[in-house]
């Protein structure tokens, strides 16, 4: 797993503390982390992030203030719970980290616990013990994917006290990202990461998105971003470095085409780097 390296003062004036996501997340920006840093020493007001994940780029550049969103309500939930009450959370852990199994995994899959230290839980075992840490639900919103061949629900890289220090100050929502977009303001920071859906291509995990983020949406988007620009916030957005991407930031925006390896996919002669762009304004 890539370290998250951050080099500035804490509140303390000590060297802040690595932190690593607790959770895989497909689409993960741990790749990013050059653009953290520069993002750091130019400095934010408020960082916004509307469509969170596992958070790769909040902890990198660890803003004072923060309002983090995502559609996920599991997701969503799980970051409540550590920020509120990790100690708890990291009890269920230890536990499902004992009885893990390929029967335990089902059990616990298939079981809807009523705390939220015990959704929690259940989230970040699932997420850590499912097929590449990926997030799927079926089309009654139950979470389907099988086990995977990871053993280890606990990892040398936990800090969840860390993790919770770090989301103390921050407004956590579970909604439109266009709600949160416009809260952004001049000297305030926006890094937007929405789910990869383009025109005209057709590979399964793209079909999967489309599902949940529409090419509606994505006009939304970038009409979202172009406004909150317009309102003085710096914004930074990832996306598919695709035709139908690039003429829908092709005015107001400046492009820059990356590359980066991927290993969500159900064979291995589908991984591999794939082209996206980092959109500015």
């Amino acid at each position: 797993m890539e370290e998250i390296v951050t080099s500035s003062m804490d509140s303390d004036g000590g060297e802040e503390r690595r932190l690593l996501p607790f959770l895989k997340w497909a689409g993960g920006k741990r790749w990013l982390m050059n653009l953290a840093k520069e993002i750091r020493e130019e400095g934010v007001g408020t960082y916004y992030e509307p469509f969170v994940g596992s958070g790769a780029m909040f902890f990198a550049i660890n803003p004072k203030a923060a309002i983090l969103n995502d559609s996920n309500a599991d997701l969503m939930d799980a970051y409540r719970a550590l920020k509120a009450d990790h100690g708890s959370v990291v009890r269920l852990l230890r536990r499902h980290h004992r009885q893990h199994s390929t029967e335990y995994y089902y059990a616990v899959r298939a079981s809807a616990p009523r705390s939220s230290h015990g959704r929690a839980a259940r989230f970040i075992y699932l997420n850590r013990t499912c097929w590449n840490g990926l997030y799927r639900v079926n089309r009654n919103g139950d979470f389907n994917v099988p086990k995977g061949t990871k053993t280890k629900v606990l990892l040398d890289t936990d800090n969840f006290a860390l993790v919770s220090s770090r989301l103390s100050g921050v407004t956590l929502c579970n909604g439109d990202f266009e709600c949160v977009i416009a809260r952004a303001g001049a000297g305030d920071f926006v890094f937007a990461d929405p789910p990869y859906t383009v025109r005209h291509q057709y590979n399964g995990f793209i079909k999967y998105n489309e599902k949940l983020f529409t090419w509606d949406d994505q006009v939304r988007l970038r009409d979202c971003l172009l406004a909150a620009a317009n309102r003085g916030a710096r914004v930074v957005c990832t996306n598919a470095d695709h035709h139908s991407i690039r003429e829908l930031y092709g005015s107001g925006f400046e492009l820059h085409g990356v590359s980066r390896y991927s290993a969500i996919a159900g064979s291995t002669k589908f991984r591999g780097k794939y082209a996206e762009l980092i959109i500015r304004a």
